[in-house]
């Protein structure tokens, strides 16, 4: 090793009582059943809605609604209005909301920080330039006129999957939360609101006079053609035959009841509270079982402090039991093991209750376009059995495995077979659907956001590699070929690969290189050869590595203005998977991650580290700074003492 390497070489006792540490810190988060659930934050939108959504009903919680009071005036912007994440710009939208809920919740408009929140939205153009779905909520309240929002006819629901509109070639979560809201522009009611407050404030124009309503964003010549389509069918929707329109009624709420569980509609937010509005739009007493049901459902997603309220986008426990369950496994492995036994003990619960979880005699969704594929995966959240993804599939499968291959087998290999079948014809894989890519209804007025979609993602591809190629079956090499290919073809010019579901480019490149070691490919391959060179290159003085979401936005590909654990855990992971652990970025990335340790084992870090929908809805994650530089950290110290020096497992 060169005099520059052992300058920066981490002291092993500094790793181990880190590794230490954090498994006893991560340990004690364990639930009694043995799954692991943190908190997921999303921007200011969701519990802003939530406040409208209680104001809709007349079900005012005073006490809670000024605790959500104190989270959306603690997150308000230096800009004087909200952002979609830490340190982001001004976004009208969210602003309008979070300003429409503080009003709600009795918040002075004459005092500062509305003042200010106010003058910013007018700045931006008013909130009649607020895209689709707050345009929605502000006509729930009778803030502007139904033909502010664009035509959505019910009859939707009866086109079949080949007709271009159809609700098939959507996304799982524009589908969920279309089906229930179509309910909503059809009969368009009128919020209780009985407070009485509006927002006409908020308006440049008054809504009574503003004729442009559906204006774009225009990011192609669909988008124009598809607003002249829009003011065609305006005229038309009111003429179709009553016997039509009475059969998508009864189509869409056959789809909703169908899927409707103890998790909610599609288990996110927005479709789930409008199914709770849908109800009492139908005359649906707030005590019959289905709207008891869907009300609970949106109630579990709160997060209640002792001074502050949130809601949450969805819950994550499955996703967190994984991940959580892979770094634990990480640090009871290996010479320097700790606590085996009783890390695998606790962890024989959590695969337990992951068992218990696969999805394996439900047909969802997915199987529009494969029917005869039978199920076999897992949902993100606690229960979702319409709407599993890939993702989480590969990442329990990978936990499954390398606990007990033998005990875990039958789980396994309908797994794999899911995942297999849910692989599209380029070769990658989306998350929920196959070749759910039809772009250019990514251009009708409704898709203002432009998430419509579920198309292939690398990183979601990396993660489908990573566990087929550790399961090793000779008989999956072609389907992996594709895949590598896939990834192959994505790469960026900068040598990084694009993170869809995580921030951003080091979270991409992070997963590709994990798959690509297990797949086989050649550590000297030229696209991992970039790949390291440009992690190496954004690594920080500090010896970490952080990304801003603004990289979503055209910012520069993995920078930020300080390091985060949670980023440097995914890139020394990356390049310890090519063979780089001895690296100086290795060794200066796990000094930083010893170093940014807290006295009880944990990280902190406020930025957010996901997304939902990239310039749209992003994440945060809080168990992924506890669990990742605990994989981290414990991969760094079992390389050390490794035969092979080689990483053996595709995560």
């Amino acid at each position: 090793m060169s005099a520059t390497l052992s300058r920066h070489k981490i002291d092993a006792t500094a790793v181990e009582q880190a590794v230490k540490a954090s498994h006893t810190a991560l340990g004690k988060r364990q639930k009694e059943d043995g799954h692991w659930v943190f908190e997921l934050e999303a921007d200011a939108t969701i519990p802003a809605e939530y406040v409208l959504l209680r104001h809709f009903l007349d079900r005012i919680d005073e006490p809670l609604e000024q605790k959500i009071g104190v989270y959306l005036r603690r997150i308000q912007g230096v800009h004087g209005g909200w952002s979609l994440y830490t340190d982001g710009k001004f976004d009208l939208s969210a602003s309008v909301k979070a300003y429409f809920a503080l009003k709600m919740i009795g918040d002075d408009i004459n005092a500062p920080h509305m003042r200010r929140a106010r003058a910013a939205i007018l700045q931006h153009g008013g909130a009649e330039r607020s895209n689709v779905f707050t345009r929605i909520q502000l006509a729930l309240y009778g803030e502007v006129p139904w033909h502010a929002v664009p035509v959505m006819p019910i009859e939707l629901m009866l086109l079949p999957r080949k007709a271009f509109f159809s609700v098939w070639n959507m996304s799982y979560w524009s589908r969920t939360v279309i089906a229930s809201l179509l309910i909503l522009v059809t009969r368009k009611p009128l919020a209780i609101n009985p407070r009485g407050v509006h927002v006409q404030e908020l308006f440049k124009t008054p809504p009574a006079q503003v004729k442009d309503w559906i204006r774009g964003p225009y990011r192609s010549i669909w988008g124009r053609l598809f607003t002249y389509l829009d003011k065609a069918l305006r005229p038309v929707v009111p003429h179709i035959p009553r016997s039509i329109h009475a059969k998508a009624i009864r189509t869409t709420i056959q789809f909703v009841e169908e899927r409707l569980s103890a998790g909610g509609l599609g288990a996110i937010y927005p479709s789930m509270a409008n199914v709770v509005m849908m109800y009492r739009v139908m005359g649906v007493p707030d005590d019959d079982p289905r709207a008891v049901e869907a009300w609970q459902a949106v109630q579990d997603l709160l997060v209640v402090k002792d001074d502050e309220a949130y809601c949450q986008p969805c819950v994550s426990p499955v996703w967190d039991t994984g991940l959580s369950g892979l770094a634990m496994m990480e640090a009871a492995t290996g010479p320097k093991a700790v606590q085996n036994a009783e890390t695998m003990a606790a962890l024989e619960k959590a695969a337990s209750w992951l068992r218990e979880r696969q999805i394996l005699d439900v047909k969802g969704d997915w199987a529009i376009n494969t029917p005869h594929l039978r199920p076999g995966g897992w949902a993100f959240q606690y229960k979702n059995d319409y709407y599993p993804d890939v993702d989480d599939t590969a990442v329990v499968g990978m936990l499954l495995h390398r606990m007990a291959p033998e005990k875990n087998a039958p789980a396994i290999e309908r797994a794999r077979e899911w995942i297999i079948g849910m692989q599209s014809s380029n070769g990658g894989w989306g998350a929920f659907d196959i070749d759910n890519d039809l772009e250019a209804l990514n251009h009708i007025p409704f898709s203002d956001h432009g998430a419509l979609l579920d198309p292939p993602t690398v990183d979601v591809s990396a993660r489908c590699i990573s566990f087929l190629a550790q399961l090793g079956h000779p008989e999956d090499k072609d389907v992996i070929r594709k895949g590598i290919d896939y990834i192959r073809k994505e790469q960026e010019v900068s040598g990084s690969w694009f993170g869809r579901w995580g921030t951003n480019y080091i979270y991409g490149t992070w997963s590709v290189l994990c798959a690509l070691n297990i797949a086989g490919v050649p550590h000297d391959d030229p696209m991992i050869q970039r790949a390291v060179a440009w992690l190496e290159s954004v690594q920080n003085d500090d010896g970490g590595w952080g990304e801003d979401c603004a990289s979503y936005e055209g910012a520069p590909q993995g920078v930020y203005k300080e390091s985060l654990p949670t980023q440097t855990a995914w890139a020394t992971l990356g390049l310890m998977a090519v063979g780089r652990q001895e690296s100086e970025a290795v060794q200066r990335g796990m000094a930083y991650l010893t170093q940014a340790q807290d006295e009880a084992g944990e990280w902190h870090e406020a930025p957010y580290n996901a997304v939902g929908f990239p310039k749209v809805f992003y994440l945060r994650y809080h168990g992924y700074k506890q669990f990742f530089p605990l994989m981290a950290l414990s991969r760094y110290r079992n390389l050390a003492s490794s035969n092979s020096g080689r990483v053996e497992y595709g995560f």
